[in-house]
């Protein structure tokens, strides 16, 4: 009998079905970074164990827009612009698991389904949204990437507006933040068909394997996220904002390693 190909579904004689491509998966993107702190108890009910709270600065949050470019090895979607284009919004907070202080995406949301199977293999909660954010230009009315360009950005998700966010550039930074600056400690969670327990429990650390960094901006935000009815973002209510941040990024994706096997309780 003929196998079937494909890194993932729908798997074809040939795999050219496949939602998305084997892993090296690069990505070129422009990032806008609000930075806030939170009640530390609101992040600690989004960390299973065994992840702990980060000892410094437990209650910082990361809200990013990323306007991005994807491809494989291939470069092949960069011609084909429907396959490599996508846009995303996502939370990150920090956390320790035997003493390592790790990143963790707790929400995120996406515009195309290839964006959510990777998440899928990467152990990062995709959803589905609509996302937007300002993009700079040379030329017209589009903000330049200077001191006093202000950038825009709004996330949405079954038709509720979950933030919003207007970000003034300052001077240039050292960095774009520091919530988002570690290995990111995920799970890879998939229940058993017959309904006993989960036939996937793996808590990982992945994060890229080679980035091309431009210059970073730091600047002024203010942020405002909103209630909706099938989503918590706001429970990470800001506090306190840290800084905001722009910059434009290349990374390359290449898979990570099993920090621990079977971690998740039955009332997980």
């Amino acid at each position: 009998m003929t196998g079937v190909r494909g890194f993932f579904h729908p798997k074809t004689g040939s795999g050219r079905s496949s939602l998305v491509p084997s892993p090296p998966w690069h990505y070129s993107g422009d990032l806008l970074t609000v930075e806030y702190r939170t009640d530390p108890a609101r992040v600690a009910e989004l960390l299973p164990a065994p992840l702990e709270l980060a000892d410094e600065d437990p209650g910082a949050v990361a809200l990013i827009w990323a306007d991005w470019q994807s491809c494989s090895s291939s470069r092949e979607e960069l011609l084909d612009p429907v396959r490599s284009q996508y846009k995303e919004c996502f939370a990150v907070v920090r956390c320790k698991f035997e003493g390592v202080t790790y990143s963790r995406c707790v929400y995120i949301w996406v515009d195309k389904d290839f964006a959510i199977a990777r998440g899928l293999h990467q152990g990062y909660p995709k959803k589905l949204g609509s996302i937007h954010q300002t993009r700079p230009h040379p030329y017209g009315p589009a903000p330049r990437i200077e001191a006093g360009a202000v950038f825009g950005a709004t996330l949405a998700a079954a038709d509720r507006r979950l933030a919003e966010a207007v970000v003034t550039l300052r001077e240039p930074s050292d960095g774009n933040g520091f919530v988002n600056g570690h290995p990111m400690a995920h799970h890879r969670w998939l229940p058993s068909i017959d309904g006993k327990g989960l036939a996937l429990d793996e808590l990982i650390a992945t994060g890229a394997e080679s980035a091309d960094l431009g210059p970073a901006w730091s600047g002024d935000a203010d942020l405002t996220l909103f209630e909706a009815p099938t989503e918590e973002l706001a429970r990470l209510e800001i506090h306190e904002i840290i800084g905001a941040y722009y910059r434009q990024v290349g990374v390359t994706w290449n898979g990570g390693t099993v920090l621990a096997t079977g971690t998740t309780t039955a009332a997980d």
